[in-house]
């Protein structure tokens, strides 16, 4: 009986030492969140997983939860060389001509990021992943000197096998192939796909590569850019990957709609300047002026500017540049999005642009991708709508396009969405033009996609099912940490 009940009496104080560590791991990690200063509502939502999911919500919040912001991505030094590169092309500072409202926007991009305004560029728009594909694959065969290319995801499909032939075959051209893919983002596609790369001369690396025991500090922190150059000349930014989808909408859509953009001009010393630092962060040397000088002179009258942003950023550089332009709106704002999950800053910078009578529309497909980001995102609509904004439900497949028009000069393309992850967590790239005829050609598909959505009708909207509505409610909550 006495050896029983020391048994017992041992259990009971192994339980009790346990449950002590791990109330003090729950509150220990509360402390940190709360003296990090983040966004009130990004630590309760942190919270709220620690509290109602024991022991997971610790492991989510080791590999999810924690902050990297401003650690330095590549040495002052090789920043510092870069940005004199790319300083030395031919541009024009003064962004002459545009409103006001332009170039407080483009100032602002200079105060976060130091990024140059480049006039004098040419934009063709890609709405069709077909059309875009075909024209990438014939910049990529003229390519004589170098080819950069940076994609979240890189498909071993008919799509990506076309294009890795082509690589392959210009790299044994001779020609510089350099290959930065996302590691979390590429996950599907087997090693041996990069490896043939690599043995025939390409260097590509993944960003970012989760293995263990560095897993919980890798795998958060995404790099979602698409970012291509050919040459130093010909650039690609957008949000369409390098996948099959984008061509026949995969096994779950009928298509999958999506905005990219090629230029030419002095906007492509922007985009070898952000390929250049990721390459270096990535443990690669300082890439040598690659840029063709002749091609970076003017090629268009497009005025561009482009930003970068990422957990590592000091400031929330694409969202400030969001916010200006939507606090700033006269007229209308047009956004399409695939996750609707707005900061608190920017969800009432729309509703008090709806209120003072500017036309503000949102686009985001029926179903996306992701269910919890579905509901996630519906959990806005309510009080959007009292507010006067107008909704559109993409019917036709998913809506991937990343863009937004703002009046009738201001209008983005890129990778960033509309969401906290895309924000806080990415590593991003959007494109900002300021061209009256650009935003209009951006107006005019805006207007050519609601044909293909049905919007939301508040009072239809009201007497969605209940559970839908729990369900809208349940995620909310976890909305920032999705």
């Amino acid at each position: 009986m006495f050896e029983a009940f020391a048994t017992y009496l041992g259990i009971g104080w192994v339980y009790y030492i346990l449950a002590s560590l791990y109330a003090l791991t729950i509150v220990a990690i509360v402390v940190v969140i709360i003296s990090e200063n983040r966004n009130p509502v990004k630590s309760l939502a942190w919270v709220t997983v620690l509290l109602l999911l024991p022991f997971l919500g610790i492991v989510l919040y080791l590999f999810f939860g924690r902050n990297i912001k401003n650690k330095r991505m590549i040495s002052r030094r090789n920043r510092r060389r870069l940005k004199k590169r790319e300083l030395r092309h031919p541009r024009d500072m003064r962004p002459d001509g545009l409103s006001v409202e332009s170039q407080q926007k483009i100032r602002l991009g200079r105060s976060l990021t130091g990024a140059p305004f480049h006039p004098g560029n040419d934009v063709r728009i890609f709405t069709s992943g077909a059309e875009k594909i075909s024209a990438f694959k014939e910049d990529l065969r003229r390519a004589r000197r170098s080819i950069c290319i940076q994609y979240y995801i890189f498909c071993d499909d008919r799509v990506g096998r076309e294009i890795r032939d082509i690589l392959i075959e210009r790299a044994r051209a001779g020609v510089a192939v350099r290959l930065i893919y996302d590691h979390v983002g590429s996950w599907g596609t087997p090693s041996r796909f990069f490896r043939e790369m690599q043995e025939a001369g390409i260097k590509a690396y993944p960003f970012f590569k989760v293995t263990f025991p560095q897993l919980g500090t890798k795998i958060n922190w995404r790099n979602h850019r698409k970012i291509a150059i050919i040459d130093g000349a010909v650039g690609y930014i957008g949000g369409m990957n390098i996948a099959d989808r984008y061509i026949d909408g995969g096994e779950r859509f009928d298509c999958w709609r999506d905005t990219h953009a090629r230029v030419r001009g002095p906007i492509v010393a922007s985009l070898l300047h952000s390929f250049a630092v990721d390459w270096n962060f990535m443990g690669q040397p300082l890439l040598d002026d690659i840029a063709d000088p002749m091609a970076l002179y003017a090629q268009g009258d497009v005025g561009m500017q482009m930003l970068t942003s990422g957990p590592t950023s000091q400031w929330a550089d694409i969202e400030f540049i969001f916010h200006k332009a939507i606090s700033a709106a006269k007229k209308r704002v047009y956004i399409q999005t695939p996750y609707f999950l707005p900061t608190d800053s920017l969800l009432k910078s729309l509703q008090a642009a709806a209120l003072s009578h500017v036309d503000v529309r949102v686009m985001i497909p029926v179903h996306s991708d992701s269910a919890m980001l579905t509901y996630a995102s519906e959990s806005y609509i309510s009080e959007c709508l009292r507010a006067g904004i107008k909704f559109y439900q993409y019917t036709a497949g998913m809506l991937h396009s990343k863009t937004i028009i703002v009046d009738d000069e201001f209008s983005s393309i890129g990778s960033s969405n509309f969401d906290f992850r895309s924000f806080e967590h990415n590593f991003e790239a959007n494109l900002f033009m300021y061209s009256r005829r650009v935003n209009e050609r951006m107006a005019e598909i805006f207007r050519s996609d609601i044909h293909s959505c049905r919007r939301i009708v508040p009072s239809e909207w009201r007497s969605r099912p209940l559970w839908r509505k729990a369900m809208q409610s349940l995620l909310r909550l976890l909305s920032p940490i999705l």
